[in-house]
């Protein structure tokens, strides 16, 4: 029987390193990066604020997408046996 519990996120790494890092470490960084470059060349902060928020929300969603993922395949992988 499958477990409700959610996959630690170092499982995923471990599993899927490649898919895990561009789904939640590359937006957060992206995000960091505009904030960065928003600060050093004066733009508004609403303009940086709203982008490092959309790209944190996607990183989540994209995250857990790809936790749903993991457990639909480890699931099916065991009906099979």
């Amino acid at each position: 029987m499958a477990s409700s519990r959610r996959p630690p996120i170092r499982e995923l790494f471990r599993t899927e390193p490649a898919t895990s890092a561009l789904l939640s470490v590359g937006p957060l960084a992206l995000a960091v990066g505009q904030l960065a470059n928003g600060y050093l060349n004066g733009l508004p902060p609403a303009v940086t604020l709203s982008f490092a928020v959309v790209m944190v929300a996607f990183a989540v969603v994209a995250t857990d997408h790809h936790a749903a993922r993991y457990r639909r395949r480890r699931l099916e992988a065991d009906l099979e046996r």
